[in-house]
């Protein structure tokens, strides 16, 4: 079985392209190298030695052309390379697992914001990749409630699945070494800092915290890390885009995002596996694979609930003993804050699974279906 990925770009980007980079390592692990089609690549990743790279170029296109055009000429790509099983991270109407880790209806649903003649071509590619696939793996049950209700899928085609994170990296440390982190951040002992981890603040509901923190008298700062924000202040403070992004959850004391639109949320579960709890609004994907005693849940929206919420944190985290990263099983005695196995492997496995059945269903037919 001959399998391919498809994604934008393999490189360190947004989540998807991150997702397929998580999948590249899993499948290499099991010895397959698979044929991995996008429109950009990094060779200084690693990842790249450990796929067949075939490009297909957009960048004479127009922006709003891109998709369309990827998708079209993915189609002869995968028969050239006698794909059995395509895994697409990106919207292609010629995937076999098809990977959800968002929907264009759900966003615009989510953000009011009114359709464009471009959001129509973009919603049109993904309605076709959705029907073309033979099962669609969703990131999040979020996700697989806005596949049935806005784009009509039956429950029988959806997989929930969610993602996996590297828990090498994203893993406890110590209190000295936490305290080593918070210096390194200008991080004050006195001081509760909540990690914003966003290249896009608006969306991420960088003005909400900012509002519902303009009153309060403790010592919260807002530690913003990615894209700098438009003005910073006593209260919100840039640390610079942040390679390291795991050091920077050991150093916090909370993650906080107040998301219009969040359809998983990988930071909430790279945080609490770090042992630093969310602070998060109820619509985010993520909130139900993180238990209850590593995070802190509010009204999306709501000014006065999130104020309420981070305020009941902050005394809480106050009252506690300096913590060495208790949130994580088997340090400190509390129970994993995390309610599924986020490990590449076990997520491989499963897309596996999926792929064995997929391939078996064709009769070995491959690409010649499509």
């Amino acid at each position: 079985m001959k399998i391919g990925i498809s994604s934008n770009a393999l490189k360190h980007s947004g989540g998807l392209e991150r997702y397929a980079m998580d999948v590249v390592r899993g499948l290499s692990d099991v010895g397959i190298e698979p044929v991995f089609f996008a429109r950009r690549f990094d060779m200084s990743v690693p990842e790249s030695g450990l796929v067949k790279p075939y490009r297909i170029n957009v960048s004479f296109l127009p922006g709003k052309l891109r998709d369309n055009w990827f998708a079209w000429r993915l189609r002869r790509a995968r028969r050239a390379e006698a794909i059995d099983v395509l895994i697409g991270c990106n919207r292609v109407d010629v995937s076999d697992i098809a990977i959800c880790g968002g929907t264009h209806l759900g966003f615009l649903r989510a953000t009011g914001r009114k359709e464009s003649s471009s959001d129509r071509r973009q919603i049109a590619l993904e309605r076709r990749q959705y029907e073309q696939a033979s099962v669609i793996v969703a990131h999040s049950k979020l996700m697989g409630d806005e596949l049935r209700e806005l784009y009509g899928i039956d429950d029988a085609k959806i997989r929930v699945l969610y993602p996996p994170v590297d828990g090498a990296r994203f893993a406890p440390v110590d209190a000295r070494r936490r305290a080593e982190l918070r210096h390194r951040f200008g991080f004050a002992d006195d001081e509760i800092v909540l990690l914003f981890p966003s290249s896009s603040h608006e969306r991420k509901g960088l003005p909400l915290i900012e509002a519902a923190l303009r009153s309060t008298s403790l010592p919260i700062v807002v530690a913003v890390a990615g894209r700098p924000p438009e003005r910073t202040s006593g209260r919100v403070r840039y640390i610079g885009y942040v390679k390291e992004l795991e050091d920077a959850y050991r150093a916090a004391d909370f993650t906080i995002l107040a998301s219009k639109y969040e359809p998983f949320g990988l930071v909430g579960v790279e945080s609490v596996m770090c042992g630093t709890p969310v602070i998060f609004p109820s619509s985010i994907g993520c909130a139900d694979a993180i238990a209850m005693h590593a995070k802190f849940i509010f009204e999306p929206g709501n000014e006065s609930s999130l104020r309420a919420v981070v305020e009941r944190a902050a005394l809480q985290r106050r009252a506690e003993e300096p913590r060495a990263s208790s949130l994580v099983g088997g340090t400190g005695g509390s129970a994993s804050p995390v309610l599924y196995d986020a490990s590449v492997a076990s997520h491989v496995e499963a897309l596996l699974t999926l792929a064995k059945d997929i391939d078996a269903r064709k009769g070995g037919a491959g690409p010649a279906r499509r």
